[in-house]
């Protein structure tokens, strides 16, 4: 439950004004002559991609095909930036790091040298020093330890406002972001996170590609995440656990919640989680409990 102030930011930014959010992320540095090679076999996406474009989505799946790690990757010439979630800045870390043995390929945490933050509602500012990435509902960015101070004292100064750990959930749920170790792990199969630009489907062969594949060509994965919403609006959750089992009307299993918040912009209840395939169509009515609940395809709203 958000308190008074957060309340008051929130509306603020919903209301176009800036809002930043400092966090811990994972930040590594790949490079070496066999970088791209290694790199194509590692994850979902294609990494030659980023010769024609700044960064791309992927994920590192195992063999199995379920997820260990969702990334963003940067391309600077002959070298890659990963930036992922502090919770899988290790696996990452760990997937790269064991084929330094085996060819031209050197990796390198940058993490403790950066300071992340993401900013909301605005372009983000650009200094020396720093690392930049975008999305369709922030912008983000790593900036030099040495340089952090003074790149958050120019946000405040610019009317910008701080994010609390609650206000951030709130509006991580409303724009559709996945947290690890809550709305995805290592039980996750990678194209169960609906994530558009996450997977090549072209590229060649990759760590769990045969799984992977198998599920686009037979046309659909049994499940998906997706959004939820509270039907009644302002209604109290009752009964809500973590997990909670999503049901059809006719009492069938149709999925799972993840994650769930209050939508002081929508007036109601809103939640993550994930659907099967038969009830993924946005305005399907569940149930958790005596509940209605519908399906709304994320995010929330742009």
């Amino acid at each position: 439950m958000m308190d008074g102030e957060s309340l008051d930011n929130y509306n603020k930014i919903r209301g176009g004004v800036t809002g930043f959010y400092e966090q811990k992320r994972g930040l590594i540095a790949v490079w070496g002559k066999e970088a791209v090679q290694f790199l194509d076999g590692l994850i979902t996406n294609n990494v030659k991609k980023l010769e024609v474009g700044p960064q791309m989505l992927a994920a590192f799946p195992n063999a199995q095909g379920r997820l260990l790690a969702v990334v963003r990757v940067l391309g600077q010439g002959d070298r890659f930036l990963f930036e992922t979630e502090e919770a899988t800045r290790e696996k990452v870390f760990q997937n790269l790091f064991r084929f330094t043995f085996a060819g031209d390929f050197f990796v390198e945490d940058l993490s403790d040298n950066y300071r992340y933050f993401e900013m909301l509602g605005t372009e983000t500012p650009k200094l020396a020093g720093g690392f930049f990435y975008n999305s369709a509902t922030s912008n983000a960015c790593f900036i030099s330890n040495e340089q952090a101070e003074y790149f958050r004292s120019g946000l405040t100064a610019s009317g910008a406002v701080e994010i609390s750990d609650d206000l951030y959930e709130v509006l991580r749920i409303e724009n559709g972001v996945l947290k690890y170790g809550v709305d995805m792990d290592e039980t996750t199969i990678v194209p169960e996170l609906g994530i558009d630009g996450l997977i090549s489907y072209n590229k060649g062969c990759y760590i769990g590609q045969e799984i992977i594949a198998r599920i686009h060509f037979r046309g659909h994965v049994a499940k998906q995440l997706t959004g939820v919403i509270l039907s009644e609006p302002r209604a109290v959750v009752t009964g809500f656990l973590p997990d909670a089992e999503l049901r059809s009307p006719d009492g069938k299993n149709a999925g799972k919640i993840t994650s769930v918040t209050f939508s002081p912009k929508l007036h109601k209840t809103i939640a993550l989680g994930y659907v099967r395939y038969d009830y993924l169509a946005d305005g399907t009515k569940l149930q958790v409990i005596d509940q209605e609940w519908t399906v709304k395809n994320l995010p929330f709203f742009g």
